[in-house]
């Protein structure tokens, strides 16, 4: 497996499977009559992120992955989504982004160091294998499973073949 399909390819399926997800849990409002910001802002804990930003992280979590791992520069989004149709907008630039990358600029990307943000005033390098399989992928995870979480938890229909979306 090439190292751009163990990244880029990841995470294009799953930023096309939050899509269909936002899609169904927007019907889910008007069909139940709950304002979108409910959702929105749902959390699963109080101390954990809402939903919006849940969505926010994933996307940051791919394009600057694939960023670093192809030493290209780092986009930076601001996070002012408000709304569904944002958030889709912000998958779907994502996910122009992420396919963007050629495989080839992926070459030798396992043994490229990476230096990443890893606090307010700190940094962290590791090898590319090593920031792909121990920080981008398990956070990229992390925060699109959380989102699936706080929907199917409010009430959206949705199931383990809408999280992971079409291979």
């Amino acid at each position: 497996m090439s190292f751009h399909d163990a990244s880029a390819t990841a995470f294009l399926q799953i930023l096309g499977s939050l899509s269909g997800v936002l899609a169904k849990a927007e019907a889910h409002c008007k069909t139940r009559n709950i304002q979108p910001e409910v959702l929105l802002n749902a959390r699963l804990y109080p101390d954990m992120l809402p939903l919006s930003r849940q969505i926010q992280l994933v996307c940051d979590f791919a394009a600057k992955g694939c960023a670093r791992l192809t030493g290209s520069e780092v986009p930076a989004t601001p996070d002012t989504e408000k709304s569904f149709e944002e958030l889709r907008q912000r998958l779907s630039k994502t996910i122009d982004y992420v396919k963007s990358f050629k495989p080839a600029q992926f070459e030798g990307a396992e043994a490229r160091e990476v230096t990443f943000p890893a606090g307010p005033s700190k940094s962290m390098t590791l090898k590319g294998q090593q920031f792909l399989s121990n920080f981008s992928l398990p956070n990229f995870y992390f925060h699109a499973a959380i989102a699936h979480g706080i929907l199917r938890h409010n009430g959206v229909e949705i199931g383990k073949r809408d999280f992971l979306g079409a291979p």
